[in-house]
């Protein structure tokens, strides 16, 4: 799930440092695995509450494949509005803020971000464009 303010930027997050996969890289996104008997929807508005404290409406953008030799994700991608607080889940989200889609993007070439999300930013960063 995306999380824009009402200026439009994207919210960044921070990963934790006991993260089994990509500890402390930078995501764009915030979400998990869908449980069993749980909708796409449902899945997007639990993990916005468990990993960032909030509730939002969710509008679906896209669906996602992506896979390397460590990740495999099937992902149905949401945005939402929200200005904070945030309250981070301590396991999951250490910082986070806000910033410009192309401001993201060119941290991205200084800064190790995970695969997945930087691929989601990419496709954002071409639609933004078209």
């Amino acid at each position: 799930i995306l999380v824009f303010n009402t200026q439009g930027e994207l919210f960044v997050q921070k990963r934790t440092m006991n993260k089994d996969m990509y500890p402390g890289y930078l995501d764009v996104a915030a979400g998990g695995v869908v449980l069993a008997g749980e909708s796409y929807e449902q899945s997007a508005e639990r993990e916005l509450e468990e990993e960032l404290g909030i509730k939002a409406k969710i509008r679906f953008l896209f669906d996602q494949y992506y896979e390397d030799r460590d990740n495999r994700v099937w992902g149905r991608i949401f945005s939402c509005i929200h200005e904070g607080p945030f309250t981070f889940q301590p396991e999951e989200i250490a910082d986070g803020w806000f910033m410009p889609i192309d401001k993201a993007l060119h941290l991205s070439k200084k800064e190790p971000f995970t695969p997945d999300g930087l691929e989601i930013l990419r496709r954002l960063t071409n639609e933004h464009k078209a």
